[in-house]
């Protein structure tokens, strides 16, 4: 191949290398209202009375929104970026009388610049009738105060939601007998696991303008993942026909899942919509830590049976997820914790997965890298490193006993067959990278520090099978080169980039003749958004197909100018070629001929959804030292092999891995979200601590490709299960250098020193 599985540069390197202007803020007229919004102080509360009179007359300021300006009784919506119908439930107003969490909108204020707009929402008073909130999500389950009391919440899918019960949803499935089964098991373990919430933290906040079009429909800006889905939110929120919105991404400077739900949009365009001026909102960094849409914290009970040969029989798992105060993928991520961690031990002869996701007065939960997978395969993978430290077996080799292979029918797995894997040869590798056997379990350094190792594997999806809609449209322009216009975002993936790789290698031209548009709702084909690691996988397959039926239009007239039939010609990438005569046609004489006298329209336009999600497969494992007096945890070094088929970009794809697992770093060791009150303590980049350059060790990652059929050049998802491994991983290597298993993230060293002193108390 020769652009395909090439380390080709990205198609945006030196626009975002030299700094020039790309993303929402840059672009924005400078005429534009600045908006912001004033936000509840408490986390249930009812607004009794609201005087915005003197707020209104402050120099400047356009207009005040309140909750008397939005039907109280009109139909609800939800911010969350899915195909429709969305399973979340509809819960939100655009403004609403009863606010639900500390920073729940309360007003929306508009003027021309930030020093009014500040002024005004000083003077805007409010009068609550403070209500009881609830804080503990494990109590939150028929608790008698309820999130949503409101008749008018709907759910559009049977979920399981029932918002008298706090209920966002609640799930059952099985197969075999499990308990029949784990009580024919030599060894039952029974432990629960706590991850609590954690942010996105990407560089680009949340950020939004809007203006009216020539033709007076709302034209809305954003850093989105998910224009099609923001159309539809929008317009449903602002009661208006989906035909007065269109939606336009630029640059997105990171999402990570976070820009997977329409947490800013409605605000800006309520605005436009209502004054028809253009406007803009750039959520600062404190609203983008605590008003936003962070990972949902969830309590993960995993009951494993196994023998003492080291032979996994049953997984039981019980997972109960916080929600928060509204219902945005709450039904879709508790699924995943449990669907995409099972099955990675496709030997076991029965499972069963119960879930609640419930409602609390606590800042909503969203879409995050992993997307529940994540929490799930932490315990799963935990529970596993402890079953192996309880049989003294090396957990290489007890994984290696008991993972799933390809061709496995995997019946937690949606029951999708195992079409592609390589996880036997990932551990294998990894194991030689990071020298497992000369470092199992655990060194002592001799100065109060010991170093020691640790393991996690990992799986993920490569679409939402039968849902995800992928479509990709390729034309033939001036010259020859090529316009391909997608509807998947580009959030700093590469997925222009690789897209653009997949038509050169199928059109046989060069990369830099493929120009790349999207996404923009007026001008892309539909596409279901960049979200569940489908971009490469759905949107890519739909690439291919729309290359190879421009490859036969091509030679349709190219047949037609050298006067032969359409069978007799070959295209070579530059010429179609006439094997009878020998006669060929330019790719440039055929772009030419295209504009002038001709039937044949040099585009097509293909749209691709796929029954089945094939996982792409991980194995990670972790050096670090521990300084037993300190309880400071460095990472010294990590090892990862990834199967995701074939690398359509080995470059990129192994950014993405070393993303995801400094994230995963991250969030085992210091990124923590806590509350005191409902209130978020973590409100900027100095208390919410993200791992830097120094915090990461040195990263190696390597592929170990299988090849996936159904995907583009045998191409699955790497996006998303990159971040899974370093949790469970780092977990154990804390247990095999302190003696100590930690059920709950992040693992502080401060939580290390006061566990060494219990245990030798």
């Amino acid at each position: 191949m020769k652009t395909v599985n090439q380390p080709l540069r990205k198609k945006d390197a030196m626009q975002l290398l030299t700094g020039q202007p790309v993303y929402v803020n840059d672009l924005a007229p400078d005429n534009c209202l600045i908006v912001k919004l004033l936000r509840s102080p408490h986390p249930n509360a009812i607004i009794e009375e609201i005087k915005t009179d003197t707020a209104k007359k402050v120099p400047g300021i356009e207009a005040v929104f309140t909750w008397e300006d939005v039907p109280q009784d009109g139909p609800r919506f939800t911010l969350a970026g899915q195909t429709y119908p969305e399973p979340s439930p509809q819960d939100r107003l655009v403004l609403d009388r009863h606010v639900r969490f500390i920073g729940d909108p309360v007003a929306i204020v508009a003027g021309r610049d930030e020093k009014c707009v500040n002024r005004a929402l000083r003077m805007i008073k409010v009068k609550y009738q403070v209500l009881e909130p609830v804080l503990d999500f494990r109590t939150a389950k028929d608790n008698p105060v309820l999130v949503h009391p409101e008749d008018n919440w709907e759910a559009l899918c049977p979920v399981g939601a029932d918002n008298k019960r706090n209920l966002c949803a609640h799930d059952e499935c099985g197969n075999g007998d499990v308990e029949a089964v784990l009580g024919d098991c030599d060894i039952v373990l029974d432990r629960t696991y706590h991850t609590k919430a954690v942010q996105q933290t990407m560089m680009e906040t949340f950020r939004t303008f809007c203006t009216i079009d020539t033709y007076g429909r709302l034209h809305v800006v954003s850093s989105t993942q998910i224009v099609f889905h923001c159309r539809r939110i929008i317009a449903k929120a602002l009661g208006i026909p989906k035909s007065k919105v269109r939606v336009e991404k630029t640059r997105v400077g990171g999402g990570f899942g976070a820009k997977q739900t329409a947490v800013i949009e409605i605000y800006p365009a309520f605005v436009t919509w209502k004054t028809k001026k253009p406007s803009k909102l750039i959520f600062s960094r404190k609203e983008t830590q605590t008003a936003s849409s962070p990972r949902h914290e969830m309590e993960v009970r995993v009951r494993l049976g196994a023998m003492n040969d080291g032979r996994i029989r049953a997984i039981d798992m019980y997972t109960l997820s916080n929600t928060g105060a509204y219902g945005e993928h709450g039904p879709t991520t508790v699924g995943l914790s449990g669907h995409k961690s099972i099955p990675l031990y496709g030997k076991a002869e029965a499972f069963r997965f119960i879930s609640d996701v419930v409602y609390t007065n606590e800042m909503s939960a969203g879409a995050y890298r992993g997307y529940g997978a994540t929490q799930g395969l932490y315990a799963v993978e935990t529970t596993v490193n402890e079953l192996a430290d309880i049989l003294h077996m090396n957990p290489v080799a007890l994984r290696e006993q008991n993972i799933v292979k390809e061709g496995d029918f995997m019946p937690a797995y949606y029951g999708e067959t195992n079409t592609s894997c390589a996880l036997d040869r990932c551990i294998a590798r990894v194991k030689e990278m990071i020298g497992w056997d000369e470092k199992y379990p655990c060194r002592d350094m001799g100065n109060g520090k010991v170093r020691a190792v640790g393991m996690g594997l990992a799986m993920q999806g490569s679409c939402i099978s039968g849902v995800d809609v992928g479509s990709a449209s390729l034309k033939m322009n001036d010259e020859g080169f090529y316009t391909l216009r997608i509807g998947a975002a580009d959030m700093g993936t590469g997925c222009d980039t690789i897209l653009a790789q997949i038509a050169a290698e199928v059109l046989e031209c060069d990369y830099d003749d493929i120009t790349v548009f999207g996404a923009d709702t007026d001008a892309s084909p539909y596409d279901s958004g960049s979200y569940a690691s489908s971009t490469t996988f759905v949107t890519g397959k739909a690439t291919e197909r729309a290359a190879l039926r421009l490859r036969e239009q091509i030679c349709a007239l190219g047949a037609q100018l050298l006067s032969c039939e359409e069978d007799q010609v070959v295209f070579d990438g530059e010429y179609v070629i006439c094997e009878a005569t020998g006669k060929k046609v330019s790719r440039m004489d055929i772009a030419t001929a295209s504009m002038c006298g001709n039937e044949i329209a040099l585009e097509a336009v293909e749209t691709h959804s796929s029954p089945t999600s094939p996982p792409p497969f991980m194995a990670g494992a972790v050096e670090l030292e521990v300084d037993l007096e300190t309880g400071g945890v460095e990472v010294i070094q990590y090892a990862a092999a990834v199967d995701c088929g074939t690398p359509i970009n080995p470059n990129l794809g192994r950014i993405q891995a070393e993303g995801g697992i400094v994230q995963g770093i991250g969030m085992v060791l210091s990124e923590d979200i806590t509350y005191k009150g409902g209130k978020v303590l973590e409100n900027s980049l100095m208390q919410y601590k993200i791992p830097t350059r120094l915090d990461m060790g040195r990263i190696h990652v390597e592929f170990e490709s299988s090849y996936e059929h159904q995907g583009p050049f045998g191409a699955k998802s790497i996006g998303e299960v990159v971040i899974n491994t370093p949790l469970p991983a780092i977990t154990a290597a804390i247990h095999n250098a302190t003696g100590i298993w930690f059920r709950e993230l992040p693992i502080t060293p401060e939580q290390i020193v006061m566990r060494r002193m219990e245990q030798n108390a």
